[in-house]
């Protein structure tokens, strides 16, 4: 499948958590609905204090479905949210903010598109084209959670805190995501890398913010993450729920043809 087959196959939703992000929301928004690969966008504004679902309900993209989430419960509640009103049979997280571009949509996706994997994740550390230099201790930071992580799974990831993850609709969608802020990152991986989903990571650009420019990320979600991961890969990786979603994901998987092979617009 090319580049251009995949932009035309109109396949895709795109989740868009937000929150106090005024200043982006009308550029993020336009940008993805120009990518003809996409069916639906499913924006999660998370009680925000400015005018982002104001302006993101002003404009006329019929493609576009946008949630108010109230109060605010933080970027896990709000991609589940999203994730529940996904029809389309591939889904990926976009940030709102301008930190990824979606131009690079397609090309995270493809593996899934061509039938070669279920989940793929762009790395942020396999550049593109472009990466901001900003925080060192940002770096190591994600370099050491992505090593803690590999350490429990056995997986070679480079890049687990990405934005960018991209599924075979059901694999995610039946993961009842239960931790807050930005631990999803961990609990997916650590869920993912029990069943038989096949993993791809792709290279992305990236283009960072400081927080004077709205980062929000800090140092006590870096704490919360090392929790995260000892928390989904040994107490709650041997728990009842996360046995019953490996199964029904292998399950999924066992049922189902790649996603190369199903018919179009299924």
């Amino acid at each position: 499948m090319t580049n251009t087959q995949i932009e035309q196959a109109s396949c895709l939703a795109v989740v868009i958590p937000a929150y106090n992000e005024e200043a982006t929301i009308e550029d993020i928004l336009r940008r993805v609905d120009a990518l003809s690969c996409v069916r639906e966008i499913i924006l999660v504004d998370d009680c925000s204090a400015d005018r982002t679902a104001q302006i993101a309900e002003g404009l006329q993209i019929p493609r576009l479905k946008v949630i108010r989430q109230n109060p605010n419960q933080g970027k896990t509640a709000a991609v589940r949210r999203g994730l529940s009103e996904v029809t389309s049979p591939v889904v990926i997280i976009q940030d709102a903010d301008l930190e990824y571009d979606p131009d690079e949509i397609p090309m995270v996706v493809e593996p899934i598109l061509t039938g070669k994997g279920d989940v793929v994740y762009g790395s942020r550390f396999l550049v593109r084209k472009t990466t901001r230099v900003l925080y060192f201790y940002h770096f190591l930071a994600n370099k050491g959670l992505t090593f803690l992580c590999n350490l429990f799974t056995n997986m070679n990831m480079t890049d687990i805190e990405t934005c960018y993850k991209a599924f075979r609709t059901p694999i995610i969608q039946q993961l009842p995501l239960t931790s807050k802020g930005f631990g999803m990152e961990v609990e997916i991986t650590a869920m993912i890398a029990k069943t038989r989903a096949k993993v791809f990571e792709v290279p992305i650009s990236y283009y960072g913010r400081t927080y004077e420019e709205g980062k929000k990320i800090g140092l006590m979600d870096g704490l919360h993450a090392l929790w995260y991961i000892f928390y989904y890969n040994v107490i709650a990786g041997r728990s009842r729920r996360c046995r019953e979603y490996v199964k029904a994901v292998n399950q999924f998987l066992a049922a189902s043809p790649h996603f190369a092979d199903q018919p179009p617009g299924s």
